[in-house]
């Protein structure tokens, strides 16, 4: 793994805080966040280096190589940008989206239709299988997205809780797949925010546990996708991408939560979608400049 200095572990919450950010919100994934700002595949790489030889390295005593073998400090530093932001914004952003929801889903709307555009660009070559998986992913997330959400139960049993925590952390991983949204369909979303604000330590750890068996077993998979192919797989998430913009349209039904025509709010949701428009491609820009920064000379 490549050397790092203070600044550049600051950098890494800096992007954790925002994957947290984005997980929070119903619709928006961390994984889309991830992989605007560049650490997407040693995301995955640093998970899936959680298995039986890191594990023995850790029950043998072997703390320092364990650690370097998972990659720990990135790790860490991600995880608490992520855990940053949960628990300060959890509030504040339900909080927005009860009284701000045009204004809000605006914003992240553009968001994600910038994601779109530049994880398409990672495709290197268009042909009909990359076209193919391009269509599959948007047709599959739009299906995914406008399911009707269960209703949110006010208790759920500690088993349920895992079993979510297993799913839900797959889609949170995949960009354009929001793993809270996927918690709204399993009717779990209000119950593990409501635990999360009022910190029921039991709920969370159960979650949290859940999260990393369904986390390392899911990164393998698609570590293993995107190193031999990688094309394909790319086209797919940018699907994923699209076809989740259906769950994210500003304006609704406020009966039927239906998409409709902008009728309100028209050019401040305007504005706020090209804002997000213009963030995540500021972001962009900026993680590529350091990325080629961070190369080594020929």
């Amino acid at each position: 793994m490549e050397k790092r200095n203070l600044k550049d572990y600051l950098l890494i919450i800096l992007k954790g805080m925002g994957m947290g950010a984005a997980d929070v919100v119903p619709g928006v994934s961390g994984g889309t966040i991830a992989f605007i700002v560049g650490i997407y595949e040693e995301l995955l790489d640093s998970i899936k280096s959680i298995n039986v030889t890191s594990l023995k390295l850790l029950f043998t005593g072997k703390f320092s190589a364990c650690w370097k073998a998972i990659n720990g400090s990135f790790l860490l530093s991600l995880v608490l940008g992520i855990a940053i932001s949960i628990f300060s914004l959890a509030k504040l952003i339900t909080w927005l989206l009860e009284t701000q929801p045009i204004l809000v889903w605006a914003f992240f709307f553009g968001l994600v239709m910038a994601s779109t555009w530049i994880v398409s660009k990672e495709v290197t070559q268009w042909n009909w299988k990359t076209i193919s998986c391009f269509i599959a992913g948007a047709v599959v997330a739009y299906f995914i997205t406008a399911g009707t959400p269960a209703e949110q139960a006010e208790y759920l049993p500690l088993w349920f809780v895992f079993i979510a925590a297993m799913i839900a952390i797959c889609a949170m991983i995949l960009p354009g797949i929001s793993g809270s949204f996927i918690l709204v369909l399993l009717g779990g979303y209000k119950y593990i925010m409501e635990a999360v604000k009022n910190l029921d330590i039991t709920v969370i750890l159960v979650f949290a546990c859940g999260a990393v068996i369904g986390i390392t077993s899911f990164a393998r998979l698609l570590s293993y996708a995107l190193k031999n192919f990688h094309n394909t797989t790319i086209s797919m998430l940018a699907g994923f991408m699209l076809g989740s913009l259906n769950k994210v349209w500003p304006w609704k039904n406020p009966v039927t939560e239906s998409n409709i025509l902008p009728d309100q709010l028209i050019w401040q949701g305007l504005l706020l979608i090209g804002l997000g428009f213009v963030l995540v491609w500021g972001i962009e820009k900026i993680s590529s400049s350091q990325n080629k920064e961070e190369l080594p000379a020929a």
